[in-house]
């Protein structure tokens, strides 16, 4: 019988005072997609940078097509056809897409850079992904993050790829974008690639893996599982007892309106917008990727400034484009790519969530010890791991990461919060933690506007609903009422709705 495509036997990497990996066991078959699980912190994202040769382990061993793979060597692992995506994206913004497709392996022609054969082959690889609109001469940082996303896959595709490694990629694609990631994912199989792929929604392994294996504190769970598991067992497994309540109960009382946002406009991506949110309720922002939700919550907050339209805190009319003001009056935005802008991954969870109220702290000089207390209170009312504010935000998993930036806001005691795809990239309980705290903070009189293009998670925990499509917001029902399938029908063109749902689901 053929030696897998990959083999990883007793994997350990330990860190100074941490063992991120205790003993890690799996193998992923040529032609197969094989799903890997496990809660935020379980060491799935150690464990693929040891293959990917980014990390190297303490212990155990990293076999492709039966031989050994170089340890720490990135360059190395490359070589051999393992290629990676990350996450958390790793493109450089000033280059081009061409240039960021081939880097480091650019086509030339003698001495000199092909750069037509650059922009032609990089076109080619955006066409065979279904992104032809892409273009190779565009700017990485001029790109909408999903159009990022895209790029990054186009990049690991231009190897020779035997291994690819996907972290999380469908987390910022809509509905229409993942099946055509699904298409490219099937078409590597039949042509004997491996695939392993990581996400945090059953749905989408149910629909594209051959089977599963669960981490759990660093160990395997289970391995080979048929990827069709209940969800039931597998959410057992990755928390290692009964599975808990998805979602909480919703808020169901609503005082005085908070947030008034009048007819707000910034073309071509918002035309012309207004909402309220009231105190004590959760309205939920819903839409494809592309349909305005973001740049609507960023001129909210202050962060763009509108053509047109303007923003109301408690009645009082708020200066446009001044992020600065929009906090003084109570407002807080956790925003889509915690990483680039919503933390300091260099500094601790204490300077993390102090940052927005480092006046309180100030007596002539910082009061260190106050600070530290205060944060470590936030942190531990949403059971941030690990128990340390001294700790580096880079160090934490993806979920405590965002717990981080909530933490901030509960500091500030926010009026008005909003999140921006706010469980981005976290596993099953950790949701259930952060849709426990939403609707806390929605009971404790806050009004949180939340953007999700997850349909089923607004239908759990909002008290309402308003779809947007292609920069208007065209739909609104209340969360008891609200449906998957309707506020699909609304999100997509009206023209042929119902076959275009059929089409994405």
């Amino acid at each position: 019988m053929a030696a897998p495509t990959l083999a990883v036997r007793g994997l350990v990497k330990e860190y100074p005072g941490v063992r991120a990996l205790s003993g890690v066991d799996f193998e992923v078959q040529r032609g197969e997609v094989h799903c890997l699980l496990g809660p935020n912190g379980a060491g799935k994202s150690t464990l693929i940078k040891c293959v990917a040769g980014a990390v190297a382990p303490t212990a155990g061993e990293i076999l492709l097509d039966g031989e050994p793979l170089p340890v720490g060597n990135p360059a190395a692992s490359l070589r051999r056809g393992v290629a990676t995506i990350y996450q958390e994206l790793d493109l450089v913004e000033q280059l081009t897409v061409a240039q960021s497709v081939f880097l480091a392996h650019e086509p030339r022609r003698g001495p000199f850079l092909d750069l037509e054969r650059m922009r032609r082959d990089a076109a080619a690889l955006l066409t065979r992904l279904g992104h032809e609109s892409i273009d190779p001469r565009k700017r990485v940082g001029e790109l909408r993050p999903a159009a990022q996303q895209i790029v990054s896959i186009a990049r690991a595709l231009s190897h020779d790829v035997r291994l690819l490694i996907m972290d999380e990629p469908s987390a910022i694609l809509d509905d229409g974008e993942i099946e055509t990631l699904f298409e490219v994912v099937r078409r590597l199989t039949a042509d004997g690639v491996a695939v392993i792929y990581i996400s945090h929604r059953l749905d989408e392994i149910r629909r594209i893996g051959d089977r599963v294996t669960v981490l759990s504190d660093g160990r395997t769970a289970a391995t080979g599982l048929p990827a069709d598991t209940s969800t039931d067992r597998l959410v057992e497994l990755m928390v290692g007892g009964a599975p808990q309540q998805l979602y909480p109960d919703r808020p169901r009382t609503a005082g005085d309106v908070v947030l008034d946002v009048r007819e707000l406009r910034r073309l071509p991506a918002v035309r012309s917008v207004s909402l309220q949110v009231r105190a004590g309720e959760v309205l939920g922002l819903g839409g494809l990727v592309g349909s305005g939700r973001t740049e609507l919550l960023r001129m909210i907050y202050g962060l763009d400034r509108p053509d047109a339209g303007e923003v109301r805190i408690d009645g009082r009319v708020q200066p446009p484009g001044r992020p600065d003001r929009m906090i003084a009056a109570g407002l807080g935005l956790a925003p889509e790519d915690r990483k680039s802008q919503g933390l300091l991954l260099g500094w601790s969870q204490t300077k993390n969530v102090s940052l927005a109220d480092l006046t309180r702290f100030e007596r002539g000089l910082l009061n260190v010890r106050a600070e530290r207390a205060a944060a470590r209170d936030q942190l531990r009312r949403l059971q941030t791991v690990p128990d340390d504010p001294d700790r580096i935000v880079r160090e934490l998993s993806g979920g405590n990461q965002q717990k981080v930036v909530l933490a901030r806001w509960l500091l500030h005691r926010c009026r008005v919060l909003l999140l921006d795809e706010p469980t981005r990239g976290v596993d099953v309980a950790t949701k259930a933690e952060l849709y426990r705290v939403i609707v806390d903070l929605a009971a404790a009189g806050v009004a949180v506007l939340v953007v999700s293009s997850e349909l089923g998670e607004l239908v759990g925990i909002c008290s309402r609903i308003v779809v947007m499509r292609e920069g208007e917001a065209v739909f609104e029902v209340d969360g008891e009422r609200a449906s998957e399938r309707e506020l699909l029908r609304h999100a997509v063109a009206p023209t042929d709705s119902a076959d275009l749902i059929e089409e994405v689901r």
